[in-house]
């Protein structure tokens, strides 16, 4: 069985769970985050992975997502962490109903705005969404939305000195009840003796933690082109807003982010000793984390699929050396939508400008980070971005995670002064699609599908 019929084996409802087991037994890490499994005799569930030695095949459950596993009675396993491992690439690929949801509910949207409002987002009720969500992975949105409350409050646990009672509500959690209550569901201990396994101590305040910034490990699978990133990023930098700083190999890529809360700067390191970049994030307000976070994942392309991307474009002779090559290579997002659509019609030269003149300035100037873009609003009047600013301010067009690409595809291809190279670079990054033919060749190669973009990046058309 090649990589990728397994990993479309073990994802699409009711697959095969022997596939799955054998991934357990080899602890095959390309799974990681693909499907969990939990353990009835222990009641713990894991990352394939896991360690920890093979349970017997009867004694082992499947599950789609963590939340499912949560649901299920069990607890994180304490040695492969399972609440840390990459999110799966499908998510990214699918463009129903499903895949959007999960992907505004990593944004952070159910915290935000309840249920209610991620179905208003996706036009359905919220009873539909509930039941859709919870036959196909065995959770509903406000599990998964649990489940990623859990991650982040774990995080800020481990990772910073800041009270129990500000990470319960940083976290999204509506009480410190409800914030104690789950974390020992999941983690079967107190958010005490969570923190004390790290060695975290409690003596600074939550605005000397805020100003430390919170140190993050982001995973990824497999081979990941860091370089080749850090180049793309460098070479598209606006000044004021981004800036990559130190040598080939040991880069560090910043930038400021416009958040639900507040305002945000994140910096990562070209430089990694294992399956994960180096991160720190400086929020003037914690409950901005999640969605910061997810942010710079999706700008990073960190939930990608390499084993099956490379299985599918290294098929095709045209590609094959270019893929035994450059292992790894992934095709990037961006950390703010609208402003990489405006980026996109205007150039580098004139978004540099529009910085100057009209971004806004942050709180807590960081070296040469010294405004956020922007915002769409402000800019309907100029003669190049004005036709697209409108309609992203009105929401005639729309590039949030779980936007319905087709039809913002649509909604661009109508704007004045929007090329359709634009709109599909546009649609490539700033909604993250896999999926966007090369520059040049829109009908060409359907055996490129799902990974289209990334046979873009191969090719070096974008």
């Amino acid at each position: 069985m090649t990589v990728e019929s397994a990993v479309e084996a073990i994802t699409r409802a009711g697959g095969d769970e022997e596939t799955r087991y054998r991934a357990v037994s080899s602890r095959d890490a390309r799974f990681d985050g693909v499907f969990f499994f939990g353990v009835v005799t222990t009641g713990i569930y894991c990352r394939p992975s896991c360690p920890a030695v093979t349970p017997k095949r009867r004694n082992v459950r499947f599950f789609a997502t963590a939340a499912a596993a949560q649901a299920g009675g069990f607890r994180a396993c304490r040695r492969c962490r399972p609440d840390a491992v990459p999110g799966s690439a499908e998510w990214n690929v699918r463009a129903d109903v499903v895949g959007r949801a999960m992907r505004m509910i990593g944004d952070g949207v159910v915290d935000r705005e309840g249920v209610p409002g991620l179905a208003g987002r996706l036009g359905y009720s919220a009873r539909q969404v509930q039941r859709q969500l919870t036959a196909e992975l065995g959770a509903g949105p406000v599990a998964l939305a649990r489940a990623q409350r859990a991650h982040t409050a774990r995080l800020l646990l481990q990772t910073t000195p800041l009270p129990v009672t500000d990470i319960a509500f940083a976290s999204g959690f509506a009480s410190v009840r409800q914030f104690n209550d789950t974390i020992r569901a999941v983690y079967a201990r107190t958010p005490t003796e969570l923190r004390a396994e790290s060695g975290t101590g409690t003596a600074a305040g939550p605005r000397t933690a805020l100003a430390a910034g919170v140190p993050l490990r982001l995973a990824h699978r497999g081979p990941y082109a860091a370089g080749e990133v850090f180049d793309l990023l460098a070479a598209e930098a606006v000044p004021g807003v981004e800036e990559v700083v130190g040598p080939p190999g040991a880069r560090t890529y910043r930038r400021t982010l416009r958040l639900p809360y507040g305002t945000g700067i994140v910096s990562v390191d070209e430089r990694a000793p294992g399956a994960w970049l180096e991160a720190r994030i400086h929020l003037t307000e914690l409950r901005d984390l999640t969605t910061a976070v997810q942010r710079l994942r999706r700008l990073l392309d960190l939930d990608a699929d390499p084993y099956a991307v490379a299985e599918r474009l290294g098929a095709d002779p045209a590609l094959a050396a270019e893929v035994a090559a450059r292992p790894g290579v992934r095709s990037p997002g961006t950390a703010e939508p609208e402003e990489f659509a405006i980026r996109t019609v205007v150039g580098p030269d004139e978004a540099a400008r529009l910085v100057e003149r009209l971004g806004t300035p942050v709180d807590t100037p960081c070296g040469r980070l010294t405004h956020l873009f922007p915002e769409p609003t402000a800019l309907t009047g100029h003669p190049a971005a004005g036709p697209l600013a409108a309609a992203l301010a009105d929401g005639t067009v729309r590039l949030d995670p779980g936007a319905d690409r087709d039809a913002s595809a649509a909604a661009l291809a109508a704007i004045p002064g929007v090329s359709p190279r634009a709109a599909a670079r546009i649609r490539m990054r700033a909604l993250a699609d896999p999926d966007v033919a090369p520059e040049g060749l829109p009908d060409a190669h359907p055996e490129w599908r799902p990974w289209r973009s990334y046979a873009a990046r191969y090719l070096r058309t974008v």
